[in-house]
């Protein structure tokens, strides 16, 4: 017989505890508190009730802050449930500046793309590695450039780009791409809209290899072209500001 942790039977009762999240957004609920959007690494995207958290006094108050590790914990079986905990973990150097703008388009990619309630660890990992890397470095842009590739690829949307999809062999150093957003790179044609990219910046980003000026020039304009297609239209208000202040 197969025994069950002391958490799985939690979660099936409704109640989950001691999970890690990142608070992406929160917002006014009645008078005295909050709807949190949290990421967490098991149960993906999730909206909790925190109650009281607007009191001066409550204990959640100063918590439920974005760029912070915590340990939460909530109960219930709607698609509105409530947080029962929220501890901080610590570990990670506060963003400031351009870095804190960055990490604010971050939340606002995950808030659009992600859907409740679906689990990514692999994309969990990569958010933490990426905050980790804007509050310690100066490569901002080549941060942003590896974490919207792998939010891209763990929604299931990023393909391969390795492989030419008109002829199924591997792409070429010296050829120019377009990338398909639904399909993957093909050669570009003369009367392409769509962005032009070698198959060298397509092999780059593939390897997490941003040395080369080309490189990361033509990646942030591919990036911004495939991000705004599967956003369908909605506009990501924090990557204007990013534009317009920094240029990435």
């Amino acid at each position: 017989m197969t025994m069950q942790s002391p958490v799985g039977r939690a979660e099936r009762g409704g109640r989950v505890t001691n999970q890690p999240g990142y608070v992406l957004h929160s917002s006014y609920y009645k008078e005295t508190s909050l709807i949190v959007d949290i990421f967490t690494r098991e149960h993906g995207r999730v909206a909790l009730v925190a109650k009281g958290a607007k009191r001066p006094h409550s204990k959640l108050r100063g918590v439920l802050q974005t760029f912070q590790p915590l340990s939460v914990g909530w109960s219930g079986k709607s698609e509105l449930r409530t947080l029962t905990a929220a501890e901080w973990v610590g570990g990670l150097t506060p963003l400031e500046k351009s870095a804190l703008l960055c990490g604010f388009y971050l939340n606002e990619l995950l808030l659009k793309l992600l859907a409740r309630e679906d689990p990514h660890p692999v994309l969990f990992d990569h958010y933490t590695a990426t905050l980790h890397e804007l509050a310690q470095t100066e490569a901002i842009p080549i941060a942003l450039r590896k974490f919207e590739l792998a939010l891209l690829k763990e929604t299931g949307v990023g393909g391969d780009w390795a492989t030419c999809i008109m002829t199924g062999n591997p792409v070429e150093q010296d050829v120019e791409y377009v990338v398909d957003p639904e399909r993957g790179p093909r050669p570009a044609r003369n009367a392409d809209v769509w962005p032009r990219v070698t198959g060298k910046t397509l092999l780059d980003m593939r390897s997490e290899d941003y040395a080369d000026a080309s490189t990361q020039m033509q990646s942030k304009f591919l990036m911004r072209f495939l991000l705004a297609h599967h956003l369908g239209g909605a506009q990501v208000k924090t990557r204007q500001i990013l534009i317009d202040l920094m240029q990435l």
